[in-house]
């Protein structure tokens, strides 16, 4: 895989998806989906790890009305993976196309990689062809 995955778009009225994952983050999830089973990501708002997207096994980050699915990955062998931000982040974010990646060192101790000598990382790019949702 050289290319990006694209998540399935999950916001009424929207034809792009917000969030994409690298393939060296593709094959870290799978790694740790073997290990942890079905995984979630919610992106921090600055909390513990600046800024950084946390990944936890699917259900242990409880999500209310205050979060949105900003995209939903169907992670080749595994299965669905979700990406949540709170709205209040997404406030910030809403011209934002968000890009998953991996890079050496420890990130926080709540996301499931911190053990693995790897982190993950947001590579965002600015866009202006989103339709943003109703709060």
């Amino acid at each position: 895989m050289s290319e990006v995955l694209d998540a399935a778009i999950t916001i009424d009225g929207e034809a792009a998806s917000r969030v994409a994952l690298t393939p060296a983050a593709v094959e870290l999830l799978t790694t740790l989906w073997s290990r942890h089973g079905p995984l979630m990501f919610h992106q921090s708002g600055g909390c513990c790890d600046g800024s950084s997207p946390m990944c936890y096994p699917a259900g242990d980050f409880i999500t209310a009305e205050a979060d949105i699915l900003l995209g939903l990955f169907d992670l080749p062998g595994c299965g669905p993976l979700e990406f949540w931000m709170s709205r209040e982040q997404f406030n910030y974010w809403s011209h934002t196309h968000l890009t998953v990646d991996v890079v050496a060192g420890r990130g926080s101790g709540f996301s499931v990689e911190a053990p693995e000598g790897k982190r993950f990382l947001i590579r965002s790019r600015l866009v202006d062809w989103f339709v943003t949702p109703e709060r």
